[in-house]
């Protein structure tokens, strides 16, 4: 079976979406950055202080190359992880690719309640969030499908996703 893979911003909903996902379809749940971080032994943020976020996108897309070959597995992606043409291109041929998006506003209260967010440990991390998501909107919108997951609960949105999935 192929992959189904939530890609999107920070605090988007992705790993908390693709528990209940892997529960309702029986499928391996992988989060890569847990996945991450059990491989360095270290969290993501002390990664990008040691070691560099190119090194961390290299990890990530180590990672994609493996789930692409596994198939079977429900892929809370890291925020970044689909700016990468290499990973869009693997993603895209090994699974269904769904884009979660949120406004800024709730990016920002979300993700504030987590300091493992490294790319937001600057002055103005909604400015960087709004900066951030115009960089990145050219590659969100290459996934198969998107859903705005600003108003919706968890359960919510696991069943926006099970809608687009059978629509594939």
């Amino acid at each position: 079976m192929n992959n189904i893979y939530l890609v999107g911003f920070m605090a988007t909903g992705k790993t908390a979406v693709a528990k209940v996902l892997s529960k309702r379809l029986n499928l391996k749940l992988v989060d890569m950055d847990r996945a991450i971080e059990k491989k360095e032994k270290m969290p993501i943020r002390e990664i990008f202080r040691i070691k560099g976020e190119p090194y961390f996108r290299e990890l990530e897309k180590e990672l994609v190359l493996r789930l692409a070959r596994e198939g079977g597995c429900v892929v809370a992606c890291g925020g970044g992880v689909f700016t990468d043409p290499d990973n869009i291109e693997r993603m895209k041929q090994s699974g269904t690719v769904i884009c979660l998006t949120s406004t800024p506003e709730t990016i920002l209260k979300r993700a504030s309640a987590n300091a493992d967010r490294p790319l937001l440990n600057v002055a103005d991390p909604k400015k960087k969030i709004e900066d951030l998501l115009e960089k990145r909107r050219p590659f969100y919108v290459q996934a198969h499908h998107t859903i705005d997951c600003d108003a919706l609960s968890v359960e919510e949105s696991a069943e926006a996703v099970m809608r687009v999935l059978t629509l594939r």
